[in-house]
């Protein structure tokens, strides 16, 4: 495995495009706190909701946190195993950051009435916002992972199921409306066909044999 990880970074190419897919990770982030600022700000009403007017809120504050740091730490991990992939990865990511920012910043509709209340002093308070609900990115972001690793039997397997627990998660805390969640398997499939498009020269390692006795 290490063997992999020398081989790439002793390619300028693949340097650069590693180094480029970080900067655009960051420039990402930027965007969707600017983004989430202004959607907490411009908050409307409401709405009714044929879930969540139906089920009651329950505590998943903890399964919501944690399960986002777990996610984190699964990406990191699927990105060491697979070098090949890191820059496609982040920079697809990136993108849907910056695709689910402008979502955002189209419609504000308020929260669910009953809804878990997340604890503002945890760190993950500073990626999520009263406005920010339009679609999902604990649906969608392993779902993209499942996507981008399709190929990779167990990893597409476990990004899926890991995908619609989280997405679960969110409905019963109240946390998104359901279509929030529904909505982001769709628009998810859409944002990884631009992404393949966008950076065909990043897909380019992913098939790219690795030298024997390299």
């Amino acid at each position: 495995m290490f063997r992999h990880h020398v081989y790439h970074l002793k390619n300028k190419a693949y340097r650069d495009s590693l180094i480029t897919s970080f900067i655009f990770l960051l420039v990402s982030l930027v965007i969707n706190f600017i983004a989430g600022t202004y959607a907490e700000a411009s908050i409307s009403n409401p709405v009714t909701d044929i879930i969540l007017s139906n089920i009651p809120v329950f505590d998943v504050d903890q399964i919501f946190i944690y399960g986002a740091i777990f996610f984190i730490v699964c990406i990191a991990a699927v990105c060491f195993e697979h070098p090949e992939r890191t820059p496609f990865t982040i920079k697809a990511i990136s993108l849907f950051v910056v695709i689910r920012s402008i979502f955002i910043s189209l419609t504000h509709i308020a929260p669910f009435p009953t809804h878990v209340v997340i604890d503002p002093l945890n760190f993950i308070s500073y990626f999520t916002f009263g406005g920010d609900l339009f679609f999902s990115g604990h649906a969608g972001l392993p779902f993209l992972m499942a996507l981008i690793f399709w190929d990779k039997k167990n990893w597409r397997i476990f990004f899926i199921i890991f995908s619609i627990f989280l997405g679960g998660t969110t409905l019963l805390g109240h946390l998104h409306y359901s279509i929030d969640v529904f909505a982001a398997f769709f628009i998810t499939y859409a944002i990884f066909g631009i992404a393949e498009q966008i950076f065909k020269k990043d897909k380019k390692w992913i098939n790219e044999p690795f030298p024997v006795g390299v």
